[in-house]
């Protein structure tokens, strides 16, 4: 029945991202819109039990799965949610905020709530490494090592968290690739390499600049070794949208890729690190995931993002 109210459930990462989130049940209360939705919020207890709520969502038959964390709890309660009717609904609190930005939601609570009543949706593609899924981008190499460092640290200061990766990473040594997709075999020497399903890795730092989540490709960027001197202008391109004119960077979308690399090591999964093997394999799943959207913005905009001059002044005093 039209009239018919929908289910939500709100699942809260207490400790993911950079927010408070204890205003959240209130606001709920206050924006949701109670004619449309009957809601829930739920919190969750453990590492991957956000994944674990969402799939009980799929098996009650929930309408809509709200994600309200970073990027990590965004990929766990997504994962669970693909080639089913549930939708995704995001609430962004993380640093990164991949997937949201590229939704063009807003990145405060009460802008977001409003999105989640108008109730629009659309489903997107999703891609696959190694049987992880992931819905912004995964990758290895330098990007992975980046990863890493992040997970590593105790205080997510951003300041203090790029200074230390970027001193370290200008030291980085690239590792050789064989990649193989439909059109062939090639062999490449890369800083890293990046499997975009969207367009940027988060905070506004577009890596595939072009991407779409709804064309059935992903977009593959390798970035080839680069003197240190070239790294502010690479820095300020990934913020520009501009760094697939860079010299530096190759690209190529395929559906499907295999990548042998000579030894096993870290790759990510939009953001996260994990250890595998030197086989990898990388796969878009198309239209496989519903999900909330803004229907009042249909494209990314470069939005100026400060942390743009940060980086490229900060890799300036390291190298001077």
């Amino acid at each position: 029945m039209e009239n018919e109210k929908k289910n939500i459930t709100f699942i809260v990462n207490p400790i993911s991202g950079t927010k408070s989130k204890d205003e959240l049940p209130q606001l709920i209360g206050q924006r949701i819109d109670a004619s449309k939705y009957n809601c829930r919020i739920v919190s969750t207890e453990y590492a991957g039990h956000a994944a674990a709520i969402a799939s009980q969502c799929v098996s009650e038959g929930v309408d809509i799965c709200v994600a309200v964390g970073g990027d990590g709890t965004v990929n766990e309660v997504a994962r669970s949610l693909v080639h089913s009717q549930v939708a995704l609904g995001i609430i962004p609190c993380g640093s990164g905020n991949g997937l949201a930005r590229h939704l063009c939601l807003p990145m405060n609570m009460k802008g977001a709530i409003d999105i989640i009543n108008l109730g629009q949706t659309a489903f997107f593609d999703y891609g696959v490494i190694n049987e992880k899924p992931f819905f912004c981008t995964c990758g290895m190499g330098f990007d992975a090592f980046v990863s890493l460092k992040f997970a590593e640290a105790g205080k997510r200061g951003l300041v203090t968290y790029v200074e230390n990766v970027l001193k370290e990473g200008l030291k980085y040594e690239p590792d050789t690739y064989i990649i193989e997709d439909e059109a062939g075999k090639n062999k490449y020497k890369a800083f890293l390499i990046t499997c975009a399903n969207a367009a940027q890795y988060g905070n506004n730092a577009y890596i595939a600049p072009g991407a779409s989540m709804q064309d059935g490709v992903m977009d593959i960027i390798i970035m080839e070794p680069f003197n240190v001197i070239e790294a502010p202008k690479i820095a300020m391109d990934l913020f520009a949208k501009t760094l697939s004119s860079n010299s530096h960077i190759k690209t190529f979308q395929a559906r499907s890729i295999h990548i042998h690399r000579e030894r096993p090591g870290a790759v990510h999964f939009d953001g996260d690190p994990i250890n595998m093997d030197t086989e990898i394999n990388i796969s878009i799943k198309p239209l496989g995931l519903k999900a909330i959207i803004n229907p009042e913005t249909t494209e990314d905009p470069a939005l100026p993002n400060p942390m743009a001059n940060a980086i490229s002044s900060i890799i300036d005093k390291i190298i001077t």
